[in-house]
């Protein structure tokens, strides 16, 4: 830590993160595992897929609670496209994919984050929903139940796609984005370049907390 540094993310946030996308990963790699001949051996380690499937069940509820405190904590801000500004970012893809000479500016979050964002959202919802009908399928139609088998792979394509895409642009994609969720504090040249709007905005509202600084009126506050 040192003198200067910005908070970008609390705690909590941190922590809620990390659950999601760690039970996101073994809940991809058991759901392989379970759904492919060829690769039942992924289970083996654990006993069987008979073990497979209690992992899967198991860390499904842990995602289900993760996804929720993530619903609650980041729709305002992640879950919603302001335009005309977001377009503007996507049309110049922000920047990753060809040189932008000026990235238009964007909040908090960019759009490429609200898309990853309303995938695992939206497609986690769809995964619990229809896993919680294959695994009780109850009185429900066979056609139905069906369904829900394809839903759920739909979901597990369109989540794992995302997330390695994810984890690219919060590294190496994009360099100085990872100690936003490891410590918390990014750098005040980062976040100018990768998030200015919501820096200004920071600013403005007094919100913003500096790693060494004391409380100064409309200008956050440090520890």
């Amino acid at each position: 830590m040192r003198k200067g540094l910005i908070q970008a993310t609390d705690s909590f946030e941190r922590i809620v993160h990390w659950c999601l996308a760690i039970s996101c990963l073994v809940l991809c790699f058991s759901g392989l595992g379970i759904m492919f001949h060829s690769l039942n051996f992924l289970g083996e380690p654990f006993g069987g897929l008979k073990s497979l499937k209690y992992i899967h069940n198991i860390t499904a509820l842990f995602f289900a609670l993760s996804l929720f405190f993530a619903i609650g904590m980041w729709w305002k801000e992640a879950g919603i496209f302001v335009f005309p500004e977001d377009m503007d970012w996507i049309k110049s893809a922000g920047g990753y994919l060809w040189h932008v000479d000026q990235v238009p500016e964007v909040g908090k979050y960019n759009p490429g984050q609200k898309m990853f964002f309303l995938v695992v959202a939206l497609g986690g919802a769809a995964m619990v929903f229809s896993g919680l009908i294959m695994l009780f399928p109850l009185s429900i139609p066979a056609m139905i139940v069906r369904l829900m088998y394809l839903l759920h792979a739909a979901g597990f394509v369109a989540i794992f796609a995302f997330f390695f895409i994810h984890l690219y642009l919060g590294t190496v994609g994009s360099p100085g984005s990872l100690p936003a969720m490891t410590t918390g504090w990014v750098t005040r040249a980062w976040l100018k370049k990768q998030h200015p709007k919501w820096l200004k905005e920071m600013e403005e509202h007094g919100t913003l907390v500096v790693y060494g600084e004391e409380k100064q009126e409309g200008h956050g506050h440090g520890h």
